[in-house]
């Protein structure tokens, strides 16, 4: 035997991870792979195993090392692809103008049209949240049950390219008069909005349950990609406000990046599925397994038999964290943006570019996705709590900022007393609530992996993708009366 002592005595510091699988004469578990110029074949790895029982009984050993090359590559496509699953989506719906000038009543002069909103114009934003919504938490629930049935082929590059196809659709609407067929428009707009929200959310599914099979700093980049894309959003938002420029340019603008980074992550993904990183740990990862004399009566097992999750078990050992998780976002939408959106500078009305025109923008967006990104940051480097219970006592403190936001200064309170009056005490409960948000997310997907075996860890992210996906929607339906309540 040629190992490393220091290597083959590395010992597993996670949770009780793997069966003990009779055969040889020694307890073994599935799906080891030989390390690179150990032995020529993995039968013959299997050969040495009473080797190993016989000098080292009762060792968790690792048998199997990842490439060093290409670890930082994929890193990096990982955070592309994070920020690649909402951008496109979060372009699609700040062309808040753009939706308006199409369904504007065309009968009007330029100047009638901004007095009052058409029916199309009033429905179009619900409608949109109602669709997204619905699709995309149905297939995230979908991808959680039934993913393990479908490539990761078609699950990412099927859904990238599927979502370039769309804007390209949706970009070449911008030069097409659809003045005379606007319902026709509304309902082809809803369609897309459906297959957008399909493929995006089997598409996050997918990426969630795959980074859960890599170390803890691969799902750190998918969640902080994710919410650098909504700080990318903010700032071209903020950038077409300076500019002012027509519903339909800034439309195009938004489209087109968005294809353009749809194509960069379709690339990159394809040269990322090629490296032998990327595979090492598709296929198993760091496989720590305990090799220990069995007794000679056990009953001998097939070695090498791929384990299937079953959703019970799984969901059992992480039932905590998903109700964690769904409170979370449940507490986040059921503020964010609707209610936000409706506060206002204590300077509103002065005539001053940052009260009148910059200060929501920059406040509710930026600020709020700032701290989103460093919180997200801050978990994948200071990764504490690791207790379940202590991350679900802070999000339910968290929820305490759901009563302060209510009461800050805004011009749309009818009911509830204005408590929260002055710009700097918004602000810092803007960059609180953001900052805790993307921290607890993050803690929350690392903890999981963490939580379950080799096998599960690809539908334990999914369930959590799917849990994430049924808060937003508890948030967004709680946000409907709040917005009533002010």
């Amino acid at each position: 035997m040629n190992q490393n002592d220091d290597d083959r005595q590395q010992l597993l510091n996670d949770n009780d991870d793997d069966e003990i699988l009779g055969g040889g004469g020694c307890g073994f578990v599935a799906a080891v792979m030989p390390s690179d110029g150990e032995y020529e074949d993995r039968s013959d790895c299997l050969n040495h195993l009473p080797e190993l029982c016989a000098e080292e009984p009762d060792q968790k050993i690792q048998l199997t090392y990842a490439p060093a090359e290409g670890a930082t590559f994929i890193f990096f496509v990982f955070y592309l692809l994070g920020i690649g699953t909402m951008t496109p989506w979060n372009f699609f719906v700040t062309a808040e103008d753009y939706w308006k000038y199409k369904f504007r009543n065309t009968t009007l002069n330029e100047t009638d049209t901004l007095d009052e909103l058409t029916p199309l114009q009033k429905s179009f934003t619900c409608d949109l949240t109602l669709t997204a919504t619905i699709s995309g938490t149905t297939f995230l629930i979908l991808n959680a049950v039934y993913g393990k049935h479908v490539s990761l082929g078609v699950k990412l590059l099927g859904t990238l390219t599927a979502i370039l196809v769309l804007f390209g659709i949706t970009t070449a609407f911008v030069e097409i008069n659809t003045d005379n067929w606007q319902e026709q428009f509304f309902l082809i707009t809803l369609i897309i909005v459906v297959i957008l929200n399909i493929s995006a959310a089997t598409m996050s599914g997918g990426l969630y349950g795959i980074a859960g099979l890599f170390p803890s700093e691969y799902m750190t980049a998918v969640v902080s990609g994710q919410a650098l894309g909504g700080i990318i959003t903010a700032l071209a938002f903020i950038l077409v406000l300076a500019l002012d420029t027509e519903p339909k340019t800034t439309a195009f603008i938004f489209f087109i990046l968005g294809i353009v980074l749809i194509s960069f992550c379709i690339v990159c993904y394809i040269i990322m599925v090629r490296q032998p990183y990327f595979n090492y740990y598709l296929n198993g990862g760091d496989q720590y397994k305990i090799i220990k004399a069995a007794p000679s009566h056990s009953r001998e097992e097939d070695i090498g038999v791929p384990l299937e999750p079953i959703m019970s078990h799984v969901l059992g050992k992480i039932f905590m964290q998903t109700i964690t998780l769904a409170l979370l976002y449940a507490t986040t939408l059921s503020v964010y943006p609707a209610v936000t959106i409706l506060m206002q500078s204590e300077h509103y009305g002065s005539k001053s570019a940052w009260s009148d025109i910059y200060y929501m923008p920059v406040v509710n967006y930026l600020f709020f996705n700032c701290g989103d990104y460093f919180g997200r940051l801050l978990a994948g480097w200071w990764d504490k709590p690791t207790n379940r219970h202590t991350t679900f006592l802070f999000t339910i403190v968290r929820v305490l900022f759901v009563p302060f936001f209510l009461c800050s200064n805004s011009s749309e309170h009818y009911f509830l007393p204005i408590l929260i009056k002055h710009d700097a005490a918004f602000i810092s409960m803007m960059i609180v609530f953001g900052l805790s948000n993307g921290y607890l997310t993050n803690n929350l997907l690392i903890m999981v992996p963490r939580r379950v075996k080799q096998h599960e860890k690809e539908l334990a992210s999914s369930i959590m993708a799917a849990s994430l996906s049924c808060g937003m929607v508890l948030g967004s339906l709680l946000s409907m009366a709040f917005v009533q309540m002010l």
